[in-house]
């Protein structure tokens, strides 16, 4: 009897599982097509994302960044792959008997159940470390709740289900079956089962089979509606990144007649890539160990973020798919999770997108939202009034008059383009070096070491204005593209050769985003202008006149944002006697100074300030040198150092400074 209604029974449970299931995923595929934003056109450079997806998905390199939890990840994530397998042959096979891996010869049937049953112990290991990890060593960043406890357990289920029920087959077959199924076989030795009666075999078999195969139909239902989404989610996000390092802003096409609103002011103006971050996203909390906000007590958490923009999609998905647009809230409110405190505390660092396994491009979700506080609600902190209106009238974030923007360099003889409009190199000074008294120094060291190795170069004087960062990454997208366009017909009367500019911001936005304006020029930021200077022959340190060693800062929009963080160390290594202490957080896991993401304007007065986190950080190395390549960063170093009270003991310099006084 049980024989003749077990295909019907199993036919019936597959059926209903994987009806469920695809109903479930046929909401989230609407969602991602009804969310309203174009998005990005990641389609090219197919052979780069193939070898994403091989390196990052199948053999686990991103997720492996972390020894630990890499490896268990690893051994779950294979031992699923190869499990899989034959759970589909279970359910085929109890459907249609005989239509089994069989078929394939008897060495594909015995290599099989051998590589199974291993990676079986090898996925009880990843999950034993997994309960481990969240109930014992219980780090912040990790939240255990019970989706992920829930998770653990299952797959605990599904491995001892199946070894449990190879245990069964190998006494319902001793000699058949003995050597395919080696550490179940070790059990069954262990337990002295050899002379089980044919019925028990039968019956345990049948009754493992059942609950494995239930737990396997159980977990593809609750795939869509729990953290395990990124099972489905997390390789298309890997083919669909971000490719290369520079990873500018999203232009905004202000002048577009039928947009009713800019920026992300309903979850429904998410785009297909936003949506399928938020479903890829693991939870696994690397983000937010990373993040200098949540480090330092802020209420922003990417991790968080995130998963509350995806809480909010679900919430909103009737009127989503209804494209009941006009009755979607703005997300950025109080009983969302997503609050202004949230959006505002970020410093845009990207230490987030350095650490996320999966790709997801979480400065961007902000950035969207911001542009829709400050353009359609008028909501930005306080203070950024004030900086926009210096914007708009002073082209500078600061009071100062734009006809005082080249005082700085009115004794050093420097030329400008107006005068000179053929020189090798655009000298761009950024509003810091034209206006900051500490960044006119550096300024200044740049103009000095152009001169000594024969550099012909101009700046733009009173021509040239603020480059439009600090608009743009405070969400006033219209402000920073009145400034952009106008520094952009600059440029293009000029058509500079080269831009050189002493400031990551300047040489972030002219070098990555300027291009989607219209101007497209060779941009260079001076460390590795002066690196390549040293490397030529043409400047040449010979005196040290730092006291004690020297540890580098390095600046967000250099590296994380573009990737450069060689050429400040060669120009520190080239100068005699000086030795160099790397703080333990550096290059791509530095820690940002506090000042991104226009955070450089704004009050820092919840938690603790990131600038003190950092400056900590730097004097634990013993230097008495902090070196730096960016005026914001030096401005945050210097106020962290006093803070700390080492002012007299500790200097912070910029790399242009250190080779300037060591060069001849």
């Amino acid at each position: 009897m049980y024989i003749t209604i077990k295909p019907i029974l199993v036919l019936l449970a597959v059926a209903g599982a994987f009806t469920y299931f695809v109903l479930r995923a046929k909401i989230l595929v609407d969602l991602l097509k009804g969310v309203t934003k174009p998005g990005p056109n990641r389609t090219q450079f197919l052979p780069s994302r193939i070898l994403a997806v091989v390196t990052d998905v199948l053999l686990q390199s991103s997720v492996r960044r972390k020894i630990g939890p890499g490896i268990a990840h690893t051994l779950i994530f294979w031992g699923f792959i190869v499990i899989t397998v034959g759970t589909v042959e279970m359910m085929v096979s109890g459907v249609v008997h005989g239509l089994t891996l069989d078929l394939l010869g008897a060495g594909v049937r015995h290599t099989y159940d051998v590589v199974a049953d291993i990676l079986s112990v090898g996925v009880l290991l990843g999950v034993a470390f997994g309960f481990f990890r969240r109930l014992v060593l219980r780090p912040k960043y990790l939240r255990t709740g019970p989706d992920a406890l829930m998770i653990l357990t299952i797959t605990a289920g599904l491995m001892l289900s199946l070894i449990l029920m190879n245990i069964f087959r190998i006494g319902a077959a001793p000699e058949l079956l003995h050597n395919h199924f080696p550490f179940s076989a070790k059990l069954y030795d262990l337990f002295r089962l050899h002379d089980m009666n044919p019925s028990v075999a039968f019956a345990g078999t049948e009754t493992f089979y059942w609950m494995h195969l239930g737990l396997v139909l159980g977990f593809l239902c609750y795939i869509p509606n729990s953290k395990h989404l990124h099972i489905l989610a997390a390789a298309p996000n890997v083919f669909f990144k971000h490719l290369g390092t520079p990873k500018p802003m999203e232009k905004t096409n202000l002048e577009d007649e039928n947009a009713t609103s800019f920026g992300l002011n309903k979850v429904s103006d998410l785009s297909w890539k936003n949506t399928l971050d938020l479903y890829a996203c693991t939870e696994c909390g690397r983000c937010e160990e990373v993040c200098p906000a949540d480090l330092t007590g802020k209420p922003l958490s990417p991790a968080r973020l995130v998963h509350d923009y995806k809480v909010e999609l679900f919430k909103q998905k009737d009127l989503v798919l209804g494209k009941k647009f006009d009755e979607i809230p703005h997300p950025v409110r109080e009983d969302s999770g997503i609050t202004e405190s949230v959006i505002w505390a970020c410093t845009s660092c990207r230490a987030c997108e350095e650490a996320c396994p999966v790709y997801i491009e979480q400065t961007n979700l902000i950035f969207e939202t911001r542009k829709s506080l400050v353009l359609m609600e008028s909501r930005f902190p306080p203070e950024m009034q004030t900086v926009f209106r210096n914007l708009e009238n002073n082209f500078t974030p600061w009071a100062f008059p734009h006809d005082s923007r080249a005082d700085w360099c009115r004794d050093l003889g420097v030329k400008q383009m107006a005068e000179h409009p053929n020189a090798e190199v655009l000298y761009y000074v950024g509003c810091a070096g034209s206006f900051d008294d500490r960044a006119k120094k550096v300024a200044t060291a740049i103009v000095s070491l152009l001169k000594k190795a024969g550099v012909d170069f101009a700046i733009l004087g009173k021509e040239e204005k603020c480059n439009g960062d600090p608009a743009r990454r405070a969400g006033n997208e219209y402000l920073a593209q009145m400034l952009i366009k106008e520094n952009v017909e600059t440029l293009n009367k000029y058509k500079p050769r080269r831009i050189l500019t002493g400031c990551p911001h300047c040489f972030n936005t002219l070098k990555n985003e300027y291009p989607a304006f219209g101007a497209q020029y060779d941009v260079i930021h001076h460390t590795t202008f002066l690196a390549d200077l040293i490397r030529e022959g043409k400047l040449k340190p010979q005196k040290n006149d730092a006291t004690g060693e020297v540890t580098f800062h390095d600046s967000c929009y250099l590296g994380r944002w573009n990737d450069v963080y060689s050429d400040p160390r060669e120009i520190l290594a080239a100068v005699p006697d000086l030795n160099v202490v790397e703080m333990k957080r550096s290059k791509n896991k530095g820690l940002c100074c506090g000042a991104g993401g226009a955070r450089m304007f704004m009050e820092e007065t919840i938690g603790k300030r990131i600038n003190v986190e950092r400056t900590e950080e730097a004097l634990g190395t013993g230097a008495k040198v902090i070196a730096a390549a960016c005026p914001f960063c030096s401005t945050m170093l210097t106020d962290g150092v006093k803070s700390k009270e080492k002012q007299d003991s500790v200097q912070v310099r910029d790399v242009a400074e250190i080779l300037d006084a060591a060069t001849i």
